[in-house]
């Protein structure tokens, strides 16, 4: 194993620090009135409370920084037993021109907004955020790692708006029991406030941090004045009902389909809290049906396709289970993936096991693996000290098989856990965390046992640490180790993995070995972040072992891989009569495998560019010289890749406009005269305050001269280890849209359309063989005393190597294709209480792959319209008790 150091060593030595005020708003203190008068939500500010002094101090970070808000915004903070509240009085000079665009929850439209922040656990990195627009469309979500956030917590609070001819005001009310904090007689809680003007593109706060500054949460003002607060026992139950009824493309003689085709579910979720600060979640048969479809993906790669979570159970709080970012407000990868040790949708996924080839006459198969029940527990043991577990159950699995009156066994009994901690010191400029995972499955069968691990772990430790007293530079990494033990066949399997390839025949560190019947590796990384300023600078250093897998729980890209990469950047963010912003960034990248094949070796660099009308550019360029491909061959022995070089333009208009549009074009190229071009525009237009409706239309073509399509064993073929490695020249067009309509009748009730046709037509020419390794020298059949045809029957291509030879004859599968495919849903979303909905949804799917190779524009988009689609109907219904 060789690692260069020079890189790192240049970057570390090139540390220059800069010093800033640290706490803006540490100085600051702002007081909660108590009141016993009962507040009526409903945004006309006259309870006696609210006559109170204000606090209106609001200062620009958009368009100007450091000026006095152009308008004037008044806030005051009041509370009894149960809640918080807040009111807002926001002066306009020109109230005709306020914005209020009416979506759903959780959607951040162009709009004036009113936020409300809080680090109710005062630890200076995490907290909750509320949102209202002058349409009363509210977002909420939490706040972590100081400066980041995400909307998936969703918590059941009111609000109320009014206008008037001074301006628009809004009145909040949260309730204890939604949000966490470690309970106290006398409480103090981080707070800030913001204010956006969208027509002026203005960002107000109460506590402004500058552009240059670093963090967000560790700046907040000091709320005090809360006593005594004591919230109830927190006991939230969510059941639900779905009923599904299915519309499916199928066999007419197919004796499962109506026993199938409709479905009643009942089930529950729950919460409970435990003290102030622990939230308990578990469901009860969950319904982990997906709402909205996935993408659409044509992969022709040897990697697994990544899917977001969907499914709310795990996306509320997911964050606590985030490994190796912490510490650290930006984290560049080239050519690098940190792993997920948590990759939920692993949880419930379709059947693992595929039923022997020997069974004939109608099967089925379930779709998903049912959930049985699933606990997880989330929250902070005190203010610096954050927890996370989650543990799962699904249930053996079986394949209906008709023909024999049975069933197959195809996923065992599976226990998922995971375990997360972090614990920060010194106001958070050092942090230390763990997270474990374990799988556990019962493989009593002998097929099961075959295809599937018995049990699984990883461990891992991450943290970060400021290097100097400001904390401009930040220090992060973390170490982890992975174990994996089941039969012999099935460590085969992942020894073959396309992330390891331990089978490729040139390779010296950690070979295949058929007998092994566990695996295990490690993973690590160290990074330098520069936190703040206008100079800029990241570096990093990463390497996972081949033998790292953490697939059966979590997320993994690579395997067997050294990873380099440093960033220098530098940031204007003063207006200069042309640009608003603008910012250029250079880095250099490196990968290597533990043989020491150079696998990556580039230059990148990055231009953004915000002009005074607020149109936006963003540019990027690389370089890569000539490296190796130890994945191209799949299995076989490195092969050179040639130069290439890349070029990549998006263009930005105002987003403040009726209609946005983002126009992007994205090109690359080798030497062996491969190309890409990919190019699209996505609009979005607003033609009424209630209605906005996206579409993204694209086009790509893709010429590949190195395009893998087969490996056949042959013990003639002595230059290439035993084996002919099979390439093509790939000339692959794709075009399709995604389409999306939000109507938004009110607050509470919304309809969502989604519609993406998609069509994507590959052929395959000059078939050839890799004659050297370590090269890209191919032979073409058909030429030097070879031979191809194609047999239109069979779909298959028939190989001779070598003319005088023919015993050497072997057959290729026809790899053109060109798939057909729309994907699309309607749902309609009615929230009749709070926290209790009723959703009606329509899934539409679509495939067809008739014509494989021939591009026909007209004739391929007719399609769309023609032949027989899956449709599923969904009703559900969730009621939320809080008691």
């Amino acid at each position: 194993m060789k690692i260069n150091f020079y890189f790192l060593l240049i970057t570390l030595t090139s540390v220059i620090g800069f010093a800033s005020p640290n706490k803006i708003g540490k100085n600051v203190f702002l007081q909660a009135h108590h009141t016993k008068e009962t507040i009526k939500i409903d945004g006309q500010l006259t309870e006696s409370v609210w006559k109170e002094a204000p606090y209106s101090n609001f200062t620009q970070r958009d368009p100007d920084e450091g000026k006095q808000a152009s308008e004037k915004t008044c806030v005051w903070i009041a509370y009894d037993e149960n809640a918080i509240y807040v009111a807002a009085k926001l002066y306009d000079s020109n109230p005709s021109l306020i914005k209020g665009r009416l979506t759903r929850r959780d959607n951040f439209s162009q709009s004036d907004w009113f936020m409300f922040f809080i680090d109710s656990y005062y630890d200076r990195r995490t907290g909750f955020y509320f949102a209202v627009n002058p349409a009363n469309t509210v977002v909420d979500g939490t706040l972590f790692n100081d400066s980041w956030d995400e909307t998936s917590w969703n918590g059941v609070w009111e609000s109320a708006v009014t206008q008037d001819a001074d301006g628009w005001n809004v009145e909040i009310k949260v309730p204890f029991t939604q949000i966490r904090f470690k309970e106290s007689d006398s409480l103090k809680w981080g707070i800030n406030f913001k204010r956006v003007i969208d027509r002026k593109n203005e960002n107000d706060y109460l506590i402004m941090v500058p552009k240059k500054e670093s963090g967000f949460v560790s700046h907040f003002a000091t709320l005090e004045g809360l006593e005594g607060i004591h919230p109830k026992q927190r006991l939230e139950v969510l059941p639900y009902m779905v009923q599904k009824a299915q519309y499916l493309v199928h066999d007419a003689d197919d004796p499962y389909y109506k026993s199938k085709q409709y479905r009643t579910t009942i089930g529950g979720d729950f919460k409970i809290g435990i003290g102030s600060n622990l939230t308990l979640d578990g469901t009860i048969n969950p319904d982990f049906g997906q709402v909205e479809v996935d993408p659409a993906v044509i992969n022709l790669s040897a990697f697994e396709t990544y899917y977001d979570e969907k499914r709310p159970f795990f996306i509320e709080g997911n964050n606590i289970f985030y490994f190796g970012s912490g510490g650290s407000n930006n984290n560049w990868n080239f050519n690098w993936s940190n792993p997920d040790f948590f990759y939920s949708r692993r949880v419930g996924r379709s059947p693992q096991v595929g039923l022997n080839d020997s069974i004939n006459g109608p099967t089925y198969t379930p779709p998903e693996t049912r959930i049985i029940s699933a606990l997880k527990l989330t929250g902070k043991l005190d203010n610096s000290l954050s927890i996370g577990v989650m543990n799962a159950v699904t249930e053996r699995t079986f394949a209906d098989l008709y023909n024999y009156n049975g069933s197959a066994e195809v996923e065992p009994l599976t226990n998922y856990s995971v375990v997360r901690a972090l614990k920060e010191f010194n106001n958070s400029k050092q942090g230390l965390g763990f997270i474990g995972t374990s799988v556990f499955r019962d493989t009593r069968n002998s097929e099961i046992k075959k295809a599937v691990g018995k049990n699984s772990y990883s461990f891992g430790l991450d943290g970060w640490t400021a290097i100097d007293e400001d904390a401009t530079y930040m220090l992060t990494g973390y170490f982890a180790g992975s174990y994996t033990a089941g039969s012999k066949e099935f460590i085969s399997k992942l020894q073959k993995s396309s992330i390891r390839y331990l089978q490729r025949p040139d390779r010296s560190y950690m070979r295949f070995d058929s007998s092994l019947t566990s695996l295990s590796g490690y993973i690590g990384r160290i990074a330098l972040n520069k936190q703040k300023g206008n100079f800029y600078i990241n570096s990093a250093l990463g390497f996972v072992s081949p033998g790292f897998d953490v697939n059966d729980m979590g997320y993994q890209w690579r395997s067997d891989l050294i990873n380099f990469h440093t960033v220098l950047g530098y940031r204007w963010y003063d207006p200069d009569g042309i640009f608003r912003y603008k910012s250029i960034y250079g880095s250099y990248f490196r990968n290597q495998d533990y043989d020491g094949n150079i696998l990556a070796n580039s230059l990148y660099l990055n231009a953004d560019l915000q002009f005074m009308n607020y149109y936006e550019i963003s540019l990027q360029t690389s370089y890569d010289p000539e490296f190796y491909s130890n994945t191209l061959s799949r299995g076989g022995p490195i092969l050179k890749t040639p130069a290439s070089k890349q070029f990549n333009l998006s263009i930005y208009s105002d987003s403040r406009e009726d209609l946005v549009l983002n126009a992007y074009y994205n090109y690359n190229d080798n030497t062996l005269k491969s190309f890409y071009n990919n190019f699209g525009i996505n609009a979005t237009w607003n033609p009424r305050s209630n209605i906005n409706l996206s579409i993204g239309p694209f086009y790509e073509l893709n010429v590949d001269k190195t395009q893998w399509v087969d490996n056949v064993s042959d013990n003639t073929a002595t230059a290439t280890y035993n084996n002919r490695y099979i390439f093509a020249e790939l000339n692959q067009k794709t075009y399709g849209s995604s389409i999306r309509l939000n109507w938004t009748f009110t607050p509470a009730l919304s309809l969502q359309i989604y519609l993406q046709p998609l069509v994507s037509v590959g052929k395959y020419t000059s078939f050839k063989q890799i004659v050297k390794p370590r090269s890209y020298k191919t032979i073409e059949y058909g030429t030097n005393n070879t031979s191809i045809s194609y047999n239109k029957n069979d779909e298959e291509y028939t190989v001779t190597p070598d003319n005088g030879n023919p015993s050497q004859t072997f057959t290729i599968s026809d790899p053109n294709f060109n798939i057909k495919s729309v994907r699309g849903n309607i749902i309609l979303r009615w929230e009749f209480l709070p926290g209790s909905a009723m959703f009606f949804v329509w899934t539409h799917q679509k495939f067809n792959d008739q014509n494989p190779g021939d591009f026909n524009f007209r004739r391929d988009i007719g399609t769309f319209t023609k032949g027989n689609a899956d449709n599923i109907f969904l009703v559900k219904v969730n009621y939320w008790l809080n008691m």
